[in-house]
């Protein structure tokens, strides 16, 4: 193997395609994950609401689907999302890129609203309790003294769960909706030079990640010291 030849390859690449690369697929895929995490973040605290309610009826309905989506392939879903819903659902006019986005975000929400829950879950009952006692309505609880503890358990899971969803764009390029695989795609089939474009790829999304699970890690240890404490 020539790495000379590769590394000069992939210098080729990157001047002639880095528009490809970088202004089309990491944004395209930074803007599908910010809204993926950030809807699903919205709809996830929903779902773990209603996980934890009082109606048993709205408990087994946010279980079942809780299941259905955890429970299935991601590209199942996409496939769904992409080809089946926008027939049966005409009126709504969504461009690719919004039903893919949309998609990603049903799929976030069911693990975020286990990330949510669990976090709820861990502060003290006692906290309510005492909340209670002082003429706290049980939402006023939640709201003003179980949520505020429960980031501390919350934020690092929602950190890792944008880590995952950043890396699970990349089954949007099934539907060459311009993201970093997409990029790969397309320059690796007009240059045919496919594994130089996938060293790039690769090298970018580690680039994207790697800092992201260093905040992470350093976050979470911050929080375990401040906890011990």
């Amino acid at each position: 193997m020539d790495f000379s030849l590769i590394g000069a390859n992939i210098a080729k690449l990157l001047q002639q395609y880095w528009q490809v690369f970088l202004l089309e697929g990491v944004v395209n895929t930074l803007k599908l994950t910010v809204i993926a995490v950030f809807f699903g973040v919205v709809l996830g605290t929903f779902v773990a609401m209603c996980k934890m309610c009082r109606f048993k009826l709205a408990r087994f309905f946010i279980t079942v689907y809780i299941e259905a989506i955890r429970g299935t392939p991601i590209l199942l879903q996409l496939y769904i999302f992409y080809f089946v819903l926008p027939q049966l659902l005409p009126v709504l006019k969504l461009s690719p890129f919004m039903w893919v986005a949309l998609a990603l975000c049903i799929n976030s929400s069911a693990y975020v609203s286990e990330i949510i829950r669990a976090g709820i879950q861990a502060v003290d009952i006692g906290q309510t309790e005492a909340a209670r006692s002082l003429g706290m309505s049980g939402r006023q609880a939640m709201a003003r003294i179980v949520l505020p503890q429960a980031v501390r358990n919350i934020l690092p899971a929602l950190g890792n769960e944008f880590i995952m969803m950043l890396k699970e764009t990349s089954l949007a390029s099934t539907f060459f909706l311009g993201d970093l695989m997409t990029s790969y795609l397309l320059v690796g089939g007009a240059t045919y030079l496919r594994f130089e474009a996938l060293i790039i790829v690769g090298a970018i999304y580690l680039l994207l990640t790697y800092p992201l699970s260093r905040v992470v890690n350093a976050f979470e240890r911050k929080m375990a010291k401040d906890g011990a404490d």
